[in-house]
């Protein structure tokens, strides 16, 4: 399993992800697939990021779940949605909202929420799946948990206080995150943890044609992070996080905490890019 996350509409980024696709099982990337700050309309970024999707779709299997970056429309109670990420099933994505099993592992993929209403949806959807039968459990969820070095931005935490909860009422074995961009290369950040018995992970994002991403080879135990850090391997059977879940000196970029600073966009959920 591949999983990728905040490629912002870098299109080089997208093309790695088609040469390498074939290469594995399955392919999750764990929102902002877009930029709400780019020069190119958000709808048409739609098309060609759908475009890219659809060939990912025909070399494998491709999870999707939206980010802050995503959202396109309102539901009922006015919050707002990725209504074009929830129709991703259309060409063969599993998207906001589903489920699918692949070898005994459950994969539940939540969307980005920005209110109540959908904040409540999301812990009936867990509570749904809870009841499904499965080997392992994995969720796909934008915001890393809070109070976790994959929610650490060299300053603050930027993570999701619900996600926390939900993972200590429920224990799932993998959460795929993205949404903090810096965590995996500051001081006190990681792109690895272990929150009870539920590993935790955070991508990152970097500039450059590949993006930040993880590799797992669940069979073996294994997860690879591969970034402008290099390669760091992870041991799934050991009981906490080890070193190379931190990066002691980052990349340029990412230095004194990095990046732009947040913005709020939900409750409890500030933004972090």
């Amino acid at each position: 399993m591949l999983v990728a996350a905040d490629l912002h509409y870098a299109l080089k980024q997208f093309d790695w992800l088609k040469s390498v696709a074939s290469d594995f099982d399955v392919v999750v990337l764990a929102g902002d697939l877009l930029e709400i700050a780019s020069s190119v309309e958000r709808r048409a970024q739609i098309v060609v990021v759908r475009a890219y999707l659809e060939e990912l779709v025909a070399r494998t299997r491709v999870i999707v779940c939206s980010g802050n970056h995503d959202l396109d429309g309102h539901n009922e109670a006015g919050e707002m949605i990725a209504h074009w990420v929830a129709e991703l099933g259309e060409i063969g994505v599993t998207a906001d909202w589903g489920s699918v099993s692949v070898e005994g592992s459950l994969i539940t993929v939540c969307p980005w929420w920005d209110g109540e209403a959908t904040r409540a949806a999301i812990g009936r959807q867990l509570a749904a799946d809870a009841q499904k039968p499965h080997d392992r459990w994995i969720w796909v969820y934008h915001a890393p948990p809070a109070e976790s070095p994959v929610s650490w931005n060299g300053r603050r935490h930027y993570g999701d206080t619900a996600l926390t909860n939900w993972i200590r009422q429920y224990q799932p074995d993998f959460v795929m995150s993205g949404h903090v961009h810096q965590s995996p290369f500051v001081n006190g950040g990681a792109w690895a943890d272990r929150m009870g018995k539920s590993w935790v992970f955070n991508t990152g994002q970097q500039i450059g044609p590949t993006p930040a991403h993880i590799a797992f080879h669940l069979a073996q135990g294994e997860a690879i992070w591969t970034s402008l850090e290099g390669r760091h391997v992870l041991s799934l059977a050991t009981p906490q996080a080890q070193p190379d879940a931190g990066a002691p000196e980052p990349p340029g970029p990412f230095k004194d905490g990095g990046l732009p600073g947040p913005r709020p966009t939900s409750p409890d959920v500030p933004a972090a890019g």
